[in-house]
């Protein structure tokens, strides 16, 4: 009996975040990005230190709003600016003051206990919101062997339902998530190419 309620118990949790996003307000995006529900971003710290190579390239001349913090936050945890800029489009739509009914807050919708444990005192500031989501996404990188998909399935519905299933877990939105961001950082790389 014991065992059937935790197990219960740890679906509830699990299925918390879905929840509060497909509760959570539109967001819309600009032309440039596919709209969705509003995310509440990562719901918790993950396990691995962050650690890796530098950035290999820069957000599209500087236009994009943010640039010289998403760019230094890509050097800074060795993660390509266009995945951070993608990651703020698909969360936020460049809206630092962005709130979800979740919770989630800033251009890239740390969630307050993620907050904390990144050291962002202010989430609604732009460079400490890049810094911390940039953090995250660097953990999760670690902890998926650098699996662009899954880091982001783990930002969007944190780390354990992507280890319980193996893969991007098989809710609605999380898999949306996932699509949106990859589509959106392949267009921005492609443009990239293209200059």
């Amino acid at each position: 009996m014991t065992s059937n309620l935790q197990e219960v118990l740890q679906r509830i949790q699990e299925l918390m975040p879905v929840v509060q996003r497909a509760t959570a307000p539109s967001v819309t995006l600009p032309a440039t990005g596919p709209a969705t529900s509003g995310s509440t971003g990562f719901a918790g710290a993950l396990d691995s230190a962050g650690s890796g190579s530098a950035a290999t390239s820069s957000t599209a001349s500087g236009a994009t709003p943010y640039a010289a913090a998403i760019d230094a936050a890509g050097q800074r945890y060795g993660i390509d600016p266009l995945l951070i800029q993608s990651v703020i489009q698909q969360e936020s739509g460049f809206n630092p003051n962005s709130t979800s009914s979740a919770g989630a807050q800033g251009l890239m919708q740390l969630m307050p206990s993620t907050s904390a444990s990144m050291g962002v005192t202010n989430p609604y500031d732009p460079n400490q919101s890049i810094d911390g989501g940039a953090r995250v996404l660097r953990q999760a990188l670690d902890q998926f062997g650098g699996n662009t998909q899954l880091a982001l399935a783990a930002y969007n519905a944190g780390s354990g339902a992507v280890t319980r299933y193996g893969g991007i877990p098989p809710y609605p939105e999380t898999q949306n998530y996932v699509r949106n961001i990859m589509a959106h950082y392949q267009q921005l790389t492609d443009e990239r190419t293209m200059n």
